[in-house]
């Protein structure tokens, strides 16, 4: 399983979950509660120290990789992210592919795809461009630390401003999977699918590399032979009778990027 390493940018610093952030998660997690209508997050300090036992065993499951989101400048815990459904494709050809296995030495094995989620920010960092930052730690380091060969993402459809997120980063949407799994409202919820290949990496390292430092949310990526989300989400709800969410039944509050 891949080691817990730190990743360090302007404002931003990704630090490897671990108990003493518990206070700091609460905290944040404590702020204004209206934009987690779709995204599990911690809510007083035994949620909190709960949520962290949770991702801790996942991670030495070799199931996740889990980090505290550290603001840059203060050294304030504001939120959380990590990788997971990490996959490993070398070694000998095994029928049926067991995913999530490493070959060899588990303990030196890196993944040769992996996802990036369970992100979530206090209100008070949200849309200062922490998100995309470290986002962009976090692509960076898988594809040019771990040489993945594709990096994904996925989010809630209804969450219209998460999906935007997702394609300002230059990944392209591979669909909607109508009535996926249950949503944390209770619904069943249909999820938007998206991902980053390796030879794609560069172009979409570029555009937020060049926001980041004129101060912007990342700029949408080309996606010419991928439906956007909202397309996506539209379509399943024009269709008579479909699984999908209709625009009448969608909470208005967002995950903002």
């Amino acid at each position: 399983m891949p080691a817990p390493v730190v990743l360090t940018g302007r404002r931003t610093r990704l630090e490897p979950l671990a108990p003493h952030h518990v206070e700091g998660l609460a905290r944040a997690g404590g702020e204004d509660r209206a934009s987690y209508a779709f995204t599990p997050v911690p809510h007083g300090p035994e949620a909190a120290r709960d949520y962290v036992e949770r991702a801790l065993a996942d991670q030495a499951a070799g199931r996740a990789l889990p980090f505290a989101v550290v603001r840059a400048d203060d050294g304030r815990v504001v939120g959380s992210t990590r990788f997971l459904e990490l996959d490993y494709w070398q070694g000998p050809l095994v029928w049926p592919p067991v995913p999530g296995v490493p070959y060899g030495d588990p303990r030196t094995a890196v993944p040769d795809a992996a996802e990036i989620g369970n992100t979530w920010l206090a209100a008070g960092a949200q849309g200062a461009g922490i998100n995309t930052e470290a986002k962009l730690l976090l692509l960076r380091h898988a594809f040019e630390t771990w040489r993945v060969r594709r990096v994904s993402f996925r989010a809630d459809a209804r969450n219209l401003r998460s999906c935007a997120a997702i394609e300002r980063l230059g990944a392209r949407c591979e669909g909607v999977r109508r009535a996926h799994s249950r949503g944390l409202d209770g619904t069943v919820r249909s999820t938007a699918f998206y991902s980053i290949l390796d030879e794609e990496w560069p172009t979409a390292r570029a555009v937020i590399e060049l926001r980041l430092a004129a101060g912007a949310p990342a700029a949408p990526g080309p996606a010419p032979a991928a439906m956007t989300a909202v397309a996506a989400v539209a379509a399943v709800a024009a269709v008579p009778g479909g699984v999908g969410p209709r625009p009448d039944d969608m909470d208005g509050r967002l995950v903002r990027a």
